[in-house]
């Protein structure tokens, strides 16, 4: 048996990132990866000479020090630092009536709205004004300040005093929902239909259900920072997190499956990985869901039934179909990486298969592909409810992948014609790959219903990071939640320090 300070299941980002700091603060630290790849839901991989991102492909600031992405920050903490290639406008929404360029210059931004609606580029231009007011309330709080106890208050109280009272005007808004400012400051359908869209591709969840400082900070970031893309794709975010962890003392192990968190007399005591060996800390971290962890990581009895029974309730958004192709690309000098494709305008866009993200990062990285070829990454909504591995998965997953092909052929015609290589993802793909609770995005929690839970959990030494816990989903918020658990976790001068 070895023993760690710290045990860390999963090395998604909010993993990586909780492993890292701890490191960095001087504890033993241990991160077990069941995958042969580190990086959970952002991590890349290769087939025949292309380079794929499994997940995120759109990131604000990674290479800004003036941004206040959470992971920037963590990465400059650590010693490390990643290439990006900036670009603008950062990617095309096309719609049945037309294209629109979103530019991360505001105004830029607005003129091209203007062009489908005057009074909604006006009506636009006052949502975002006022979502910014939330965002620069915010940036003078920093993030690597944050942690999840009662230390938090005297800090906020004592050295951000005035940055709280700058945001007193903008607290009810903090606490509600994007669609709440929309229906302050927008009626004009189509742009109310965009701000959907941009909220249901941050969150998975329309503006109703998106809680506006997640759609105000990415407003600021692209507005403040720069829109950039990591050369190597996400996996060299991943290697860098890595780097960090291990340049500060810990310790990342690939194929290591953890079966179960070992509880004794109530508390935290290690794990147990397949094959039966046990390592031994005082404090685990879980940077798989909230459903993973509470079923496969813990007995039924190590919960309180209650709590269990509330958190494994959580709603789940749904999985998805993936496609990955890597495609000839001849004629395609003025092809630009980042599209978002609405199939139907009468059909919501939540509707599985109706919208449809595309990323071509070898844009930008041409290394991420062999000579004269691209790699494409699309990927839409996909139930998981019904999949099965039966003899008509294969033509079913076929059918299902239909409607990214017909939103790849709004963007490059003869799409079809130039493969090189295709690979299928269905929802149980999805699930396998990053073992998460169906392949989900995560959890679909709507803005006043409910709020993301911190890192603490009933029993004394467990902690969870992630998506399923505060701030949320999307890279800066995994981060965040790293930053957020790794503070709580040493005293209150080491992690004032950072500042």
């Amino acid at each position: 048996m070895e023993n760690f300070n710290v045990i860390v299941i999963g090395s998604g980002i909010g993993g990586l990132v909780a492993g890292a700091m701890l490191a960095y603060y001087g504890k033993k630290v241990l991160v077990c990866e069941s995958h042969a790849i580190p990086g959970g839901a952002a991590h890349s991989f290769s087939r025949q000479g292309f380079h794929f991102d499994s997940g995120p492909s759109f990131y604000c600031g990674l290479a800004d020090p003036n941004s206040l992405n959470p992971l920037q920050k963590v990465l400059e903490i650590l010693g490390e630092s990643i290439e990006t290639v900036v670009y603008d406008p950062l990617g095309h929404y096309h719609f049945p009536e037309g294209s629109l360029p979103i530019y991360s210059d505001a105004s830029s931004y607005i003129e091209a709205v203007a062009k489908f609606t005057t009074q909604g580029a006006e009506e636009l231009e006052q949502f975002q004004e006022h979502l910014l007011q939330i965002y620069n309330g915010l940036k003078e709080i920093p993030t690597t300040i944050l942690r999840a106890d009662f230390w938090l208050i005297p800090i906020l109280l004592g050295k951000y005093g005035l940055s709280l009272l700058k945001l007193l005007p903008s607290l009810r808004d903090i606490g509600g929902s994007v669609g709440q400012i929309m229906d302050k400051w927008v009626q004009d359908p189509w742009v109310r239909r965009l701000i959907d869209l941009e909220c249901f591709l941050l969150s998975g969840l329309k503006a109703d259900g998106t809680v506006a400082p997640e759609v105000a900070f990415m407003l600021g970031e692209r507005s403040n920072s720069v829109v950039e893309y990591p050369m190597g794709g996400s996996g060299a975010i991943v290697d860098a997190l890595v780097r960090g962890l291990e340049r500060w003392g810990g310790e990342l192990r690939l194929n290591t499956h953890v079966e179960q968190i070992l509880i004794e007399s109530g508390k935290v005591i290690g794990v147990r990985l397949r094959g039966d060996e046990v390592v031994r800390a005082n404090i685990v971290i879980s940077n798989a869901t909230i459903w993973d962890t509470y079923t496969k990581l813990l007995q039924l009895e190590d919960l309180p039934f209650s709590y269990r029974e509330v958190a494994l309730a959580t709603p789940a958004v749904e999985s998805f179909m993936h496609l990955h192709l890597g495609i000839r690309a001849d004629g395609l000098e003025d092809l630009t990486g980042h599209h978002v494709v609405v199939l139907d305008g009468d059909v919501d866009i939540s509707t599985p298969g109706n919208t449809c993200m595309i990323s071509i990062p070898s844009v930008w990285d041409s290394h991420l592909a062999p000579p004269g070829h691209h790699v494409v990454h699309a990927y839409t909504l996909e139930s998981f409810s019904g999949w099965q591995k039966d003899d008509s998965y294969q033509q079913r997953k076929r059918e299902k992948a239909e409607s990214l092909f017909l939103a790849l052929e709004r963007v490059i015609p003869d799409v079809r014609q130039r493969i090189s290589l295709e690979l299928i993802g269905s929802p149980l793909t999805h699930a396998r790959f990053l073992r998460r609770y169906q392949g989900s995005y995560g959890p679909a929690i709507v803005a006043g219903d409910g709020s993301f839970p911190g890192p603490h959990t009933p029993i004394p030494g467990l902690y969870r990071v992630g998506d399923s816990t505060l701030p949320g989903i999307g890279v800066p918020a995994v981060a965040a939640s790293g930053v957020i658990c790794a503070n709580t976790l040493v005293s209150v001068y080491k992690s004032l320090s950072l500042i």
